[in-house]
């Protein structure tokens, strides 16, 4: 069974991050590079997709680690 892609999440007073389908288990951050150095650490150890949403709650970047399935643009 693959792995659950992390996400990058702004909250009321920082950012967040969690794996999908694991509300309310969430690493919080002050600095959103300090969220952004934890999540790819995590998406590299589980060989998922790091997701980073902007402040607007919209995707702004996307990193695929190990077996990430690869983009169907490109």
């Amino acid at each position: 069974m693959p792995g659950k892609n992390i996400h990058v999440v702004p909250t009321h007073n920082g950012w967040a991050v969690e794996a999908e389908g694991r509300s309310g288990n969430q690493q919080r951050f002050t600095s959103l590079d300090h969220a952004i150095a934890t999540g790819m650490e995590k998406a590299r150890r589980a060989k998922v997709e790091l997701l980073i949403h902007g402040k607007d709650h919209q995707i702004m970047e996307r990193n695929a680690f190990g077996n990430a399935p690869a983009d169907a643009d490109g």
